[in-house]
């Protein structure tokens, strides 16, 4: 019997199955680590709009995208020499981020070939040191696929200080973060810093990703970054707007997809991007549709 036909034949139990996934999520809030897990679906969700938005508008996606594939060498590092993956996450998504844009202006080749280059490398070593791993491999197969729901006081507080930071490099430095967006050479004319205000962005957006790898694994942590802000530039052409839907979006997915994810016992960082993914068809429909009207 399929469930279109179980469904029509016992509306009863359907109702009652809803009513009970209410419940229990109901229940599920009460507890202190669905409720850490909200909080921190909120701070990472404001925190990947507001640097997805300038990710997408200049055209890093790629560079996050490396960034988070190859924190699969820092999660095994941290498996290897038995310490917590976040410590050893940290610091190594930090050094390869500046690295890689080292690389990129002391070479001669596209970015995207440099990328390409040395997220080949990165997966390369990252898979070989895994079969090194002996025994248990739960920590690094939830660090791969995220899981939010595990997220502890100390997560909460990285999370909201990379936010702060975030938030005062770049508001404090808006006008010329938008000049530099928009047009590098005029920036340099202008006299912005744009190498300092670059690699302190790539600082950022590294860290970023670290925090953001143990809620939605390593697989998926680019789409957190870069849909909320994709979604928000269908919406709106205002840089202002676009910053605000943006972090809105990633706040609102956020929050959604983590309490699917609680009331039906669901993978909490797929259905985080989930959310997100649907969400931003969503619009895509209702905009071309809009177009077509006018």
């Amino acid at each position: 019997m399929g469930i279109t036909t179980a469904f029509l034949q016992h509306p009863t139990s359907s109702l009652l199955m809803g009513v009970a996934s209410i419940n229990n999520l109901v229940n599920l809030l009460q507890f202190p680590f669905m409720q850490r897990a909200i909080a921190g679906a909120v701070l990472m969700g404001i925190l990947g709009g507001l640097l997805g938005s300038f990710v997408t508008l200049r055209q890093l996606s790629f560079f996050s995208h490396a960034v988070g594939h190859a924190a699969l060498i820092g999660v095994v590092l941290g498996v290897l020499l038995q310490v917590n993956p976040t410590s050893m996450l940290l610091p190594f998504t930090l050094v390869f981020g500046v690295v890689v844009l080292y690389l990129i202006d002391q070479t001669d080749l596209s970015s995207d070939s440099v990328l390409s280059i040395v997220l080949s490398g990165a997966l390369a070593i990252g898979v070989i040191l895994t079969n090194l791993i002996q025994g248990y491999r739960g920590n690094l197969m939830s660090v791969l696929f995220g899981d939010i729901l595990a997220i502890d006081t100390t997560d909460l507080i990285l999370t909201l200080l990379v936010l702060i930071a975030s938030s005062i490099f770049l508001f404090s430095t808006l006008q010329q973060q938008i000049l530099l967006t928009l047009n590098l050479d005029v920036a340099k004319v202008q006299g912005v810093p744009v190498q300092l205000y670059r690699y302190g962005f790539v600082v950022l957006l590294s860290l970023a990703v670290a925090v953001a790898i143990k809620a939605v694994g390593v697989l998926l942590v680019n789409a957190f970054l870069v849909i909320p802000a994709a979604t928000a530039k269908l919406m709106s052409y205002h840089f202002g707007r676009f910053l605000f839907i943006s972090m809105l979006v990633g706040a609102t997915s956020s929050i959604v997809g983590i309490v699917l994810s609680g009331a039906f016992n669901l993978a909490s960082g797929p259905s985080i991007v989930l959310i997100q993914f649907l969400l931003f068809v969503a619009v895509f429909i209702c905009v071309k549709l809009r177009l077509k009207a006018v």
